[in-house]
C-alpha cells in the first residue's frame, strides 16, 4: 500500500510541476503577440491619419481650382482684364519652362 501511496503522490508532483511550466511556457508565447498588437494599433491609426490628410487636401485642393475656374469662365473673355490674365498666365508658364 505504501508503494501506491508514494506513486500516486509523485505523480501529483508531476503534474503540479508540469502546470507552472506550461503556464509560463503559454505566458511566454504570447508575450511577442501582445507587444505587437500596440505597434499595429499605432501603425492603423498613422495610415487613417495620413487618409484623411491627403483627402482633405486633395478636396481643397479641387475646390480652389474648379471655384476659381469656374469663376474665370463665367466673367466675359474679351475685356482688357482678361487679356491680362491670359497674358499672365502664358509669361508664368514660359517661366516655368526655363527652370
Amino acid at each position: 500500500m505504501a508503494v501506491a501511496t508514494s506513486k500516486a503522490y509523485a505523480d501529483d508532483l508531476a503534474t503540479r510541476d508540469l502546470s507552472p511550466v506550461s503556464k509560463d511556457g503559454a505566458a511566454a508565447a504570447s508575450e511577442p503577440a501582445a507587444a505587437q498588437a500596440p505597434a499595429q494599433a499605432g501603425a492603423d491609426m498613422l495610415q487613417t491619419i495620413s487618409r484623411m490628410v491627403y483627402s482633405g487636401s486633395y478636396a481643397l485642393a479641387y475646390g480652389v481650382v474648379y471655384a476659381t475656374m469656374f469663376v474665370a469662365q463665367s466673367l466675359p473673355q474679351e475685356n482688357p482684364v482678361m487679356h491680362g490674365f491670359r497674358d499672365g498666365g502664358r509669361a508664368a508658364m514660359d517661366g516655368l519652362g526655363d527652370f
